[in-house]
């Protein structure tokens, strides 16, 4: 059984906000998802299916609150920030087998305000926890090895961030605005070495939704038809102590993603790419046949990355590196930008022209340590 051709994006909404004082995290939810509802021109009755994570909060509650009455399939699985392309995935798996039609998936939080969850203690929590290790720190690890296994650069780290401003620029809700060289990047204080402040993703509120189809309904609400052609999902742990830290879980979940749609790293028009911290990139890049293992570093620099200058533009709405990364999770968002980008949608100054086919991966958890992976092959059905 495959889900190529199953299921069709028709509705995507990003909060316009990335900081909400003054809206609780179940507000932003329900804004979200009655956003991507207009966008599909449905409304929440419609709804039969729905997909959250960890932010979401108490599933039964967050249900409750956005009135979902007529729910015949769920799911709360929560892998980090690539929850939601697994979401996607799992959406689809969901209506090919017609447990549900119509199914929503949404992201919200307000990290600057509350608290931040605690994350489930592990049976590595003994072993690892003592050692205090961060999300700056166990990433800088990985792009330390990285480094020292191929000669990686921290100046060619420093060009996926200046890739990601040229586009922010061009975003009027973007955090980050401002066009960045390589010496900004470099020159940045540093907060892991060899990670700059720069090299980092924002911290933003806010969040976003999608809604997900039978291609027929998609037909119906006269929508753009963006179909998945493609999806995997996968984890990456520490294998017992034989962990690699050069590659990402995306090593699994590109290649498979690509050969259930049919197509190659070459035939990608567009890519939106997991941006937790620029070494997240260069390995996932890597990772997914975009260019040769170890050979990241020269596949990014030059500005390889900016649309209309290089061969793969990428986060073209600024990525979280620049743009929004909600409640530190990033994947939402990547759909959200590629369904613009195949509905001919994105900013004029990125949209990439005759834009048909969009890859989309995630990385959710630590990089180094342990994390859940999940890629996507969106194509634009004429």
């Amino acid at each position: 059984m495959t889900i190529k051709g199953v299921a069709s994006i028709v509705g995507i909404y990003e909060h316009p906000l990335r900081k909400a004082p003054d809206k609780s995290t179940a507000q932003l939810h329900y804004e979200c998802a009655q956003g991507a509802l207009a966008d599909a021109g449905l409304t929440f009755d419609d709804v039969d299916g729905y997909f959250c994570a960890g932010d979401a909060g108490w599933f039964l509650s967050m249900v409750d609150y956005m009135g979902l009455r007529n729910l015949t399939y769920f799911d709360a699985t929560d892998i980090g920030g690539s929850s939601y392309i697994a979401h996607l995935n799992d959406a689809a798996t969901a209506i090919a087998m017609g447990r549900c039609k119509i199914a929503l998936v949404t992201l919200a939080g307000r990290p600057k305000n509350d608290k931040p969850m605690p994350r489930p203690a592990g049976a590595e929590a003994g072993w690892e926890t003592p050692y205090g290790g961060s999300p700056p720190n166990i990433y800088a690890m990985a792009a330390h090895r990285h480094m020292h296994e191929y000669g990686t650069t921290s100046e060619q780290l420093a060009w996926i961030k200046v890739a990601a401003s040229h586009h922010a620029q061009h975003n009027e809700h973007a955090m980050l605005r401002d066009v960045v060289t390589v010496d900004d990047v470099l020159n940045s204080p540093m907060i892991a070495d060899p990670l700059h402040r720069m090299d980092c993703c924002v911290v933003s509120e806010g969040g976003g939704a999608f809604i997900i189809t039978t291609p027929e309904i998609a037909r119906s609400l006269g929508k753009a038809d963006v179909r998945l052609q493609g999806a995997a999902q996968a984890i990456k742990g520490q294998d017992g102590g034989r962990i690699d830290l050069t590659y990402s879980g995306a090593v699994h979940t590109g290649p498979k993603a690509m050969e259930e749609a049919g197509v190659k790293p070459t035939d990608i028009k567009y890519a939106s790419i997991y941006d937790s911290f620029t070494i997240t990139v260069l390995m996932q890049l890597e990772d997914c046949g975009f260019c040769e293992k170890g050979k990241g570093g020269a596949f990014v620099a030059d500005g390889n990355l900016i649309s209309g200058q290089g061969k793969l533009p990428f986060n073209t709405d600024g990525g979280g590196l620049c743009n929004n990364h909600p409640v530190n999770r990033g994947g939402l968002t990547k759909v959200l930008e590629a369904v613009r980008q195949l509905r001919g949608e994105a900013h004029p100054a990125v949209q990439v022209p005759n834009c048909d086919l969009a890859f989309v991966t995630g990385i959710g958890g630590t990089l180094a340590v342990r994390h859940g992976a999940a890629s996507a092959v969106l194509e634009r059905i004429a």
